[in-house]
């Protein structure tokens, strides 16, 4: 009677879904009318502000004239691109981008990590709340204000140059000198993000199971053995997401603090596509050139995505889709 029964809900549900895709469509609509609902106004978001302003690309492929409008200005193809791939500024721009986004890959994407297996280890609330929350504030302080700080810190009469007196060096303003931008930047960035990337970290430790923990101790593992035999291996799955995440950005990086940190003497080491796009579409106001360079970053960037996806799906049958 079990096999019997089995065998015509299996039926059934092989009939619900030959039914054409609009019959479900429509079904799935009506009784499910409240979620569908509650999900309108984040499907306008993002049609109206995401999907709607990609016509625009279109410039990339056209010499824009604002009079003229995107569908006036005259169409060139792929020259705006060729003209960057032929420029002087393409492999220096691309080796920066690459550069330090590969030393916060290096150095900054593994700290959150490192931070919140310390604190999970922790047995004292009070100071591991103190801690997550000191640790926490720099995220809140607002680019501007980091900058500030950063100008003051390594300017000429500054705390960083007193140090470095101190030891016997010689007194500079560090960030004129072009070698010293990538350190300055991704010391900086570690310290204003570490305590706000640690919470997926942390949250992820918290629904470890604690019966795993209790079996490594019958084990007679201790609390280093535990951490890298429990712990890591169980919050793998969210690590992995992250870091696909960060490589699918490698070709991206915020121009707010790269603008407001670099100088003309440091455009060697620290001009990357985003602050190239800057001043080109909105200082030399070449909006269509600016637009084919922009594109091409997220093409590539989009490229990277789906590689790394792929290639952690097939190395741990872990992903991202």
């Amino acid at each position: 009677m079990t096999t019997i029964k089995k065998t015509s809900e299996i039926k059934k549900l092989d009939k619900k879904y030959r039914k054409p895709f609009l019959v479900r469509l429509q079904r799935d609509l009506i009784l499910n009318r409240y979620v569908h609902m509650m999900a309108i106004p984040v499907l306008a978001y993002f049609i109206v502000f995401r999907y709607f302003p990609m016509y625009g690309v279109t410039i990339a492929f056209k010499n824009f004239n604002p009079r003229l409008g995107i569908l006036g200005s005259r169409w060139v193809g792929f020259q705006h691109f060729m003209n960057f791939f032929s420029s002087v500024w393409f492999w220096r721009v691309i080796t920066n981008t690459l550069a330090i986004n590969f030393l916060g890959l290096i150095f900054g994407f593994p700290a959150p990590l490192i931070l919140a297996l310390l604190i999970n280890e922790v047995r004292n609330k009070f100071f591991k709340r103190t801690v997550q929350t000191i640790t926490y504030m720099p995220y809140f302080i607002s680019m501007v204000v980091v900058a500030g700080m950063i100008i003051t810190f390594t300017a000429k009469q500054g705390l960083i140059n007193d140090i470095i007196e101190f030891f016997g060096g010689e007194r500079s303003v560090l960030l004129m000198r072009s070698e010293l931008f990538r350190p300055i930047y991704i010391i900086s960035d570690i310290w204003q993000g570490v305590g706000f990337g640690s919470i997926i970290y942390i949250a992820a430790i918290s629904g470890v199971d604690p019966e795993l923990y209790d079996a490594a101790s019958i084990d007679g593992a201790g609390r280093f053995r535990k951490m890298w035999n429990v712990t890591i291996p169980s919050i793998a799955p969210t690590v992995v997401i992250l870091l696909i995440l960060r490589i699918g950005g490698m070709m991206s990086l915020g121009f707010e603090k790269i603008i407001l940190l670099y100088n003309p003497s440091t455009y060697i080491t620290a001009d990357v596509i985003s602050s190239y796009v800057y001043r080109m579409g909105l200082q030399n106001f070449d909006f269509s050139y600016s637009s084919a360079v922009g594109l091409f970053n997220s093409v590539i960037n989009f490229s990277l995505v789906i590689g790394a996806n792929t290639f952690s799906r097939r190395l741990q049958q872990s992903s991202l889709w």
